[in-house]
């Protein structure tokens, strides 16, 4: 799958097809995190705890088609920092280098928006995630916030 012919466009989080990825989003991160298939009313149970209203941006990954592929977030935590937020691929669209184009392109939006430092966090089950965040600049921290399921943190330097 040709990533460079990928956009990355910003999108509301009520939008359809924002809707429609964030579900699946969630559904893949309930599932393995409980080891079984979750049901509708498990989704819109974590969706009313956890709104994805707030972000500062939301960015669909599309293939030329159109084709929703992914999608990322940005919430602002102060003037200068970032966090990213909703890092998701479709299973086929994994394995292309597509989530450091997502990195990239949230990237791209945080020092648009005067943000000079990224952060976020991710769950001790997502080894594809922590090490998509360490090939791509990201490092371990402390924690820096309170979720829940989050056992690591992480930080990048963006520069000018």
């Amino acid at each position: 799958m040709d990533t460079n012919a990928w956009t990355f466009e910003p999108t509301p989080v009520d939008h359809p097809d924002a809707v429609a990825v964030l579900r699946d989003y969630l559904i893949e991160m309930i599932e393995r995190y409980h080891g079984r298939p979750t049901t509708a009313a498990e989704v819109d149970e974590v969706v009313a705890a956890e709104p994805a209203a707030g972000l500062a941006e939301f960015l669909l990954a599309r293939d030329p088609a159109g084709v929703v592929l992914g999608c990322i977030g940005l919430r602002r935590l102060d003037q200068s920092t970032g966090e990213v937020t909703k890092v998701f691929l479709y299973p086929a669209a994994r394995g292309s280098g597509g989530g450091t184009r997502l990195l990239a392109a949230v990237e791209v939006e945080a020092a648009a928006r005067g943000m000079s430092v990224l952060r976020l966090d991710t769950r001790s089950d997502l080894v594809e995630a922590r090490a998509l965040y360490a090939r791509n600049g990201y490092r371990e921290i402390p924690r820096y916030n309170d979720s829940r399921y989050s056992a690591h943190w992480f930080e990048k330097r963006l520069t000018a």
